[in-house]
């Protein structure tokens, strides 16, 4: 089974910033994403349980960088060539414009992103 980037429905669109997700692909959400530098999710996951982002993520960083920061205090850098997995509780700050592929726990996302849409709705976003 294969899908094309560009066949992935977008559930985002705004200047520099196009966000594709496929739910229910083989159990998970495979997503392809490409944000500008400046993109932060703090405050998009205020309200969740610690303020972070509880849905595990793989993937790989095609190009730019993003600082994840965990709930336990700890950080690192993702860059182009990266494979990643992100533990449950974690937000990000794009440092670089990013593009990057990750696969997630579609119940699991679902609940994220629904959260971070009623957030951006509060923003006016």
């Amino acid at each position: 089974m294969k899908i094309n980037k560009n066949d992935i429905p977008a559930t985002m669109q705004a200047p520099d910033t196009t966000m594709r997700a496929q739910p229910n692909y083989g159990g998970m959400t495979v997503c392809f994403n490409e944000m500008p530098k400046g993109t932060d999710f703090t405050p998009l996951l205020q309200g969740l349980d610690h303020d972070s982002c509880h849905c595990p993520h793989w993937g790989y960083v095609i190009e730019g960088t993003m600082l994840v920061k965990y709930d336990d205090g700890s950080e690192e850098v993702l860059r182009a060539g990266d494979v990643f997995y992100l533990p449950s509780g974690h937000t990000a700050i794009v440092q670089e414009a990013i593009k990057f592929i990750e696969f997630s726990p579609t119940k699991e996302y679902n609940e994220v992103i629904t959260h971070v849409g009623k957030k951006m709705a509060e923003m006016g976003s």
